[in-house]
């Protein structure tokens, strides 16, 4: 990093934490939930999702303060416990699905300024695109200006973006109704209650959690930029915390104005369509104008996350030299071109076919479940060789628990979906192979073990393939 760049203090960590989270997902979290599980099952979900997000956020802070030299985060993590090749991995499948997630973050906001402006018709038109290319590289231009000018922007939209979510809490408070929310609390429609089908419905509630918390490593992916080190991982507790109310306060109130059913018929997005049965037409027009400013912060934030990862990855040598450059600002000036071409060029064909956008964005909402899963374990790894440490019992269990419930979110996201995922990590082979020949001047590429996982995920991504073509695997 330049010298000149100006560091993050905590609020600005804070905002990269929550603004990365809080896309549009929130605008109908409501109806995502009721759709398949009643009010208690619900709570449920919640509880086990705090609890297992909580972990996740206390294994990020402990393992940026015992490893100060790991600035690249949850890649960093991956590498320095299970080797480069598990570390470069981590970085491709997280850097492929932050980029192709902010493709979906331009359509969803050109399907929202549909409900003011007809002529975007819901993101798949020319107008659409053109309108997205022009904030992609306005989003691009700004982070450009330093990482730190980026961040500050994204904390004051941010803030904005709160304050429909807010009023929506407080509106809900008001037309909140016991009786409403009580029932059919565990949605067994009048029969005894079933404990299997309480497990069910709290897996339906686990699967939404999986997409909407995506980003809770925020702080951690700008580590190198932290003013002071103990604020990331301060920054990635609070702003865990602080999502976790919002996304209960928001799911389990609107249960005490609307019952299951009727939630579960919401038209998208839900939130709109519950404020405007509660207050009228300016209710749907706030959160309207929210869910479009709340993609905006999120695009910006996974722009910088983007950018960021090769650039980290490239320092160490786990991605071309290329990606390390930076400008005077101290920004990746080539990542960050790099990522915004292809996010620009698969724009173009998903203009032409959005079939093939649906099925890689698919993908790659589970791809960036696997460096959560290999921070979890590398938590786990470090607490139990630190057998010096007056806190190695607590951090490993912190770890455990952690590792539980990532294994958990690959799970509840698909198995097709995690067989379809091995397609992208197979595809990044040539790109390690060559880094470790030509870049790192390797002789030897893989270890025994590694060479066994390569050649897995090769015939893993073979069969996924064989099963999209003759339907086996559908999106």
């Amino acid at each position: 990093m330049n010298d000149s760049a100006k560091k993050l203090n905590l609020t600005e960590l804070i905002g990269l934490v929550i603004g990365s989270i809080i896309g549009g997902g929130i605008f109908n979290l409501m109806h995502d939930m009721a759709s398949q599980a009643g009010v208690g099952s619900v709570i449920v979900g919640w509880v086990i999702t705090a609890i297992g997000m909580l972990c996740l956020a206390f294994t990020f802070q402990n393992l940026t303060n015992k490893r100060p030299d790991l600035q690249a985060g949850i890649y960093s993590f991956a590498d320095a416990g299970f080797g480069h090749y598990i570390g470069f991995n981590s970085a491709w499948g997280y850097w492929l699905s932050v980029w192709l997630g902010n493709i979906s973050y331009a359509t969803l906001l050109m399907s929202s300024l549909t409900y003011f402006f007809p002529i975007f018709d819901n993101g798949h038109n020319l107008v659409s695109f053109i309108a997205a290319t022009i904030i992609l590289w306005g989003g691009h231009f700004l982070v450009l200006r330093g990482i730190h000018s980026a961040s500050f922007i994204n904390t004051i939209i941010t803030i904005i973006k709160l304050i429909p979510i807010f009023l929506f809490i407080v509106i809900m408070i008001t037309a909140f109704k016991l009786n409403v929310f009580t029932s059919d609390f565990w949605l067994m429609h009048g029969k005894p209650f079933n404990f299997s089908d309480v497990l069910g419905q709290v897996k339906s509630t686990m699967l939404v959690t999986v997409f909407v918390f995506s980003g809770i490593e925020g702080a951690v992916i700008f580590s190198g930029y932290a003013k002071k080190r103990k604020d990331i991982g301060r920054a990635t507790v609070l702003g865990i915390i602080a999502v976790t109310m919002i996304y209960m306060l928001v799911t389990l109130l609107s249960f005490g104005v609307m019952h299951q059913a009727q939630l579960s018929q919401l038209g998208q997005p839900a939130m709109a369509d519950l404020l405007q049965h509660v207050m009228g037409k300016w209710g749907a027009i706030i959160v309207n104008i929210g869910l479009i400013i709340a993609v905006l912060g999120a695009w910006l934030s996974w722009t910088m996350f983007a950018a960021e990862v090769p650039y980290e990855a490239a320092k160490v040598g786990s991605f071309p030299k290329f990606f390390a450059k930076e400008n005077k600002n101290g920004t990746p000036v080539n990542s960050l071109i790099f990522t915004n071409v292809l996010v620009e060029l698969f724009m173009v064909s998903f203009f032409l076919a959005s079939s093939a956008y649906n099925l890689f964005l698919s993908i790659s909402s589970s791809a960036v479940l696997i460096p959560y899963a290999f921070s979890a374990l590398y938590q786990v790894k470090y607490s139990y060789l630190d057998k010096g440490a007056s806190d190695r019992r607590r951090n490993l269990i912190l770890g455990i628990i952690a590792s539980a419930y990532s294994i958990w979110l690959i799970y509840a996201a698909g198995l097709n979906y995690i067989l379809l995922t091995t397609i992208l990590f197979a595809a990044g082979l040539p790109a390690y192979c060559y880094l470790q020949k030509v870049d790192n001047k390797k002789d030897h590429i893989f270890t025994k073990l590694e060479r066994l996982l390569a050649i897995a995920l090769v015939i893993l991504a073979v069969i996924a393939i064989y099963e999209l073509v003759t339907g086996g695997i559908t999106i």
